[in-house]
C-alpha cells in the first residue's frame, strides 16, 4: 500500500512551521554563482564593470588628489594645457579641470543614480498594484485599468518635452533636475513590472500562498518581488546612463545645475565656445567621460541580461 502523507510531510521540518504559518517556501534556486561565473566570462561586461569601478573611484577621491578645489578660480592660470601641474588642463578662469571634471562626475551620477532609484521605486508600487490587481474582479480591472491610463498618458509625452518644461518653470538645482527626470521616468519601469506580474501571478506557488490566505502585499513582497529581481536590476543598469546622458543634455542647454557647480554638460557647454581655438582639452575630458560612462553601463547591462538569462543571448 502506498503510505498516505498529509500535505504538511511535504515540507522539511525547518520549513513545516513556515507552511503552518501560511507561508510558502520555494527552493533556493542558487544562481548567484552561476550569474556571477556568466559575467566574468563576458570580457566586454567585466571591461564595463571595471570601468564602472575607476570611474566612482576617481568620482569620491579624485578631486581630493589635487590642491585646487572645483571652483577656486586663478586667471593667471587660465586655458592651461594639460601638464604636471594641471593634469587636466584649466579653463577660462583658470579653475583647475582635473577637480572639475571628477567633481562633475560626482553630479552626473548623483543625478542617474537618485532618478534611477526613485523611477525604480514608483515602477514597482504602480506597476505591482497594477499587475496584481488585473483579473481580480471589477474592483480590481478599474484600479488596473485607472493606473495604465495614467501610465499610457505619460508614456504618449515625449520625455525631453516634460522635464524641460518643469526645469523652466521650477527652481533651478540638484534635485529640482532629479525630480523632474523622475515626474515620468518611471512608466516603462511599471510596464516592464505589470508584465512581470500578470506572469508570475498564475504561477502555482502564488496560488497555493492564496489558498493558504497569505495577505495581498506579503504574496507581492515576498513572492512575486523576488522572483523580478534579475529583470529589475538589467533595467536599471540602462536607466542610470539614460539619467546621466539626459542630465548632461539639459545642462549643456543651460537648464541643467547651475554655476558654480560643475557637471560634464556645464563643462561642455562651457568648452563649446572655445573649441576652435585650440583648447581641446577642455570639451574632450567631459566629453569623453559621457561617452565612457554610457559605453560601461551598457555592456555592463547586456552582460549581466545575458548572465541571467543565457536563453536571451541565443
Amino acid at each position: 500500500m502506498i503510505e498516505q502523507r498529509n500535505e504538511e510531510d511535504l515540507f522539511h521540518p525547518v520549513d513545516r512551521n513556515r507552511f503552518k504559518q501560511n507561508e510558502i517556501v520555494r527552493p533556493s534556486v542558487g544562481q548567484f554563482r552561476e550569474t556571477v561565473t556568466n559575467i566574468l566570462r563576458n570580457k566586454l561586461a567585466v571591461l564595463g564593470m571595471f570601468i564602472l569601478v575607476i570611474i566612482t573611484f576617481f568620482a569620491i577621491f579624485g578631486p581630493g588628489m589635487v590642491p585646487y578645489s572645483y571652483s577656486d578660480q586663478n586667471l593667471e592660470a587660465k586655458n592651461l594645457a594639460p601638464s604636471v601641474e594641471h593634469w587636466f588642463g584649466t579653463d577660462s578662469l583658470g579653475r583647475d579641470m582635473w577637480a572639475r571634471t571628477w567633481y562633475g562626475a560626482r553630479i552626473s551620477l548623483t543625478i542617474g543614480i537618485a532618478a534611477a532609484l526613485i523611477d525604480l521605486i514608483m515602477g514597482l508600487v504602480v506597476g505591482g498594484i497594477s499587475g496584481y490587481m488585473a483579473g481580480r474582479g471589477k474592483l480590481g480591472d478599474r484600479i488596473d485599468g485607472f493606473l495604465m491610463r495614467i501610465v499610457e498618458i505619460l508614456y504618449g509625452i515625449p520625455y525631453l518635452l516634460v522635464v524641460i518644461l518643469l526645469l523652466v518653470v521650477m527652481k533651478p538645482g540638484l534635485w529640482t533636475i532629479i525630480l523632474a527626470l523622475s515626474i515620468t521616468g518611471w512608466v516603462g519601469m511599471a510596464r516592464i513590472v505589470r508584465g512581470q506580474i500578470l506572469q508570475l501571478k498564475e504561477q502555482e506557488y502564488v496560488t497555493a500562498a492564496q489558498k493558504l490566505g497569505t495577505s495581498h502585499g506579503k504574496i507581492i513582497w515576498r513572492h512575486l518581488f523576488p522572483n523580478m529581481i534579475g529583470i529589475i536590476i538589467v533595467n536599471l543598469t540602462f536607466t542610470i546612463p539614460n539619467a546621466i546622458f539626459a542630465e548632461s543634455f539639459l545642462s549643456f542647454i543651460g537648464l541643467g545645475v547651475q554655476a558654480p557647480i560643475a557637471s560634464w554638460g556645464t563643462m561642455a557647454n562651457d568648452a563649446l565656445g572655445v573649441i576652435l581655438t585650440g583648447q581641446w582639452w577642455r570639451l574632450f575630458f567631459p566629453g569623453f567621460l559621457i561617452s565612457l560612462t554610457m559605453f560601461a553601463f551598457n555592456v555592463f547591462g547586456d552582460g549581466l541580461q545575458d548572465a541571467l538569462d543565457p536563453q536571451s543571448s541565443d
